[in-house]
């Protein structure tokens, strides 16, 4: 294949921390081993914090293109211009990242323009009703309706990375021909690296509302009953607010000898080694598209209980891979951590562990690479 310049367009890049930067990341570093060029247009926002980047860097062969948000709509709909930068590049493909943003229509309207293909990759934006605001569900479908059902067709490729939402899209009429199933995966480093017993509870990952820490925080006192010397490690990039909110509730429980805080791991090699040092992780968010942190666990035979969202619930074979419970329901939780922690379990944990290793293995990036690159050819 002749050397190819690829532009991805994705609201956060390094260093923030999220599924989408995670997948533009790995797959370009993988392009960039395969002779191509890769850019990458983003804000310059740094997810889950109050600070900026800088306009411009390049990230081991990645050149991003960093631009300013003119507008917001939350945390993650953001309003920035690219447009003249990438019809400067003139890239031989763009793609887009998440469904129902406006950077994904204006790279298609750019696209257009360059008579260059465009693939669209959703990240699965099909929130429950009651997970949005009013004013959310009332923009997401009228969006829908009278947009999204208009240029969904449009892209040369519409890519899911869940199961779960080819039911939505394809009540937006989406053509069953461009449709392709490519999910997140996860590096090779964790297969290789060797694997050791850890002691801990782990939570890592955004620090934020949706990750609905204080459901964990809250089964805390149950485990802690039963088990004394247990400790929960929460670590990841925090918004301050909510980071406050946690500890006044760890106080008010009186567990602050059972619960540690720690800083966001961005190093490969030290996020395994914070895994390894965990026996059990735990994610009780209100949602996931599809959580990229269950799989890495997983692939470290580590045992894992989530709540029962889509996204979790697409990964996790209850009782055969990890664990799932109700969201928010912290008597469950307690109760599932109870079990894994029970040494009269060993037996059964020791077989969903060996079941999550060989269920990771389908997630690694070098499988679903090769998937993506046939994509250009």
């Amino acid at each position: 294949m002749k050397k190819l310049k690829i532009a991805f367009i994705c609201i956060y890049s390094h260093p923030s921390i999220c599924g989408v930067w995670s997948r533009v990341y790995n797959l370009s570093e993988m392009l960039i081993k395969k002779g191509h060029e890769v850019h990458v247009f983003s804000t310059n926002i740094i997810k889950g914090t109050s600070e900026n980047s800088s306009s411009s860097q390049v990230c081991n062969g990645i050149k991003i293109h960093r631009f300013s948000p003119k507008a917001s709509f939350g945390e993650n709909v953001r309003f920035w211009n690219f447009s003249s930068e990438l019809e400067k590049l003139n890239p031989d493909f763009i793609v887009a990242e998440v469904y129902r943003h406006p950077h994904t229509s204006l790279a298609l309207k750019v696209a257009k323009k360059l008579n260059k293909p465009c693939f669209l990759v959703t990240h699965a934006p099909f929130v429950e009703p009651e997970l949005r605001s009013r004013l959310g569900n009332f923009i997401a479908n009228f969006y829908d309706r009278f947009y999204g059902k208009k240029i969904i067709n449009k892209f040369d490729k519409i890519i899911t990375i869940t199961s779960w939402e080819i039911p939505y899209l394809s009540k937006l009429g989406v053509n069953q021909k461009k449709l392709v199933y490519i999910p997140n995966g996860i590096p090779e480093r964790f297969f290789m690296k060797k694997r050791t017993k850890g002691k801990y509870l782990l939570f890592l990952g955004r620090i934020s509302p949706v990750k609905n820490l204080e459901s964990l925080i809250l089964a805390m006192p149950s485990v802690i009953r039963n088990y004394p010397g247990i400790k929960l490690r929460i670590a990841g990039p925090s918004e301050s607010d909510y980071l406050k909110k946690l500890m006044d509730l760890v106080k008010e429980l009186r567990i602050g000898k059972s619960v540690e805080f720690l800083p966001a791991v961005y190093d490969l090699d030290k996020k395994i080694d914070l895994i390894d040092s965990s026996e059990i992780f735990i994610l009780p968010s209100k949602r996931e598209a599809m959580p990229q942190s269950l799989i890495e666990v997983m692939s470290r035979g580590k045992i894992v209980i989530a709540s029962d969202n889509k996204g979790s619930s697409e990964i996790i074979d209850d009782g055969k891979t990890g664990f799932l419970f109700k969201v928010s329901d912290s008597k469950q939780l307690a109760d599932r951590i109870n079990y894994c922690l029970d040494r009269k379990n060993s037996i059964v944990l020791s077989k969903i562990r060996k079941n999550a290793i060989i269920q990771s293995k389908n997630f690694k990036w070098s499988k679903i690479f090769t998937k993506f690159y046939n994509l250009l050819k």
